[in-house]
């Protein structure tokens, strides 16, 4: 294995960037984006947005298939473990999102007498389901912390 196929995408941009004499925040404004974005990329806290690769690998004077797989070569468990974190939160923020709604809406169609017994029932359970999913989240997550608490 030779050096360059060591390489990793972070040492990639920060020894091409540098090579060209660029600041994180003068490769920033050609690509449009703020330096932060830069540094997060150099730092291994994220990667560019899939629209901005072509971009920089002409910026950076490479060829954009190269960057894409030194991207897919790494294995960075922060960033899937934050991806996951952010759908679990939306998840259940959804969940609760609905099952409040539909209590809601029962309510408020009861009181216009526009809702029918039946269909009251109907909307309910689906609310209290949502709500019931919610809750072994919250269970599930509950377990979990105190299953690494006892790992340590």
């Amino acid at each position: 294995m030779n050096e360059q196929e060591n390489k990793t995408f972070t040492d990639v941009i920060v020894s091409l960037r540098k090579e060209k004499g660029m600041t994180q925040q003068e490769l920033a404004d050609k690509l449009h984006i703020t330096d932060k974005a830069v540094s997060k990329w150099e730092r291994n806290l994220s990667y560019p947005d899939i629209t901005s690769i072509s971009k920089l690998a002409n910026i950076l004077g490479v060829d954009s298939s190269y960057l894409i797989d030194l991207c897919k070569a790494e294995d960075n468990p922060y960033i899937e473990k934050d991806k996951l974190e952010n759908l679990r939160k939306i998840i259940h923020i959804t969940l609760k999102g609905i099952g409040l709604a539909m209590g809601i809406s029962v309510a408020v169609l009861n009181l216009m007498n526009e809702l029918g017994i039946r269909d009251s029932i109907i909307m309910l359970s689906w609310g209290l389901a949502t709500l019931s999913l919610s809750s072994f989240m919250d269970y599930q997550e509950k377990e979990n912390e105190k299953k690494l608490i006892k790992k340590k």
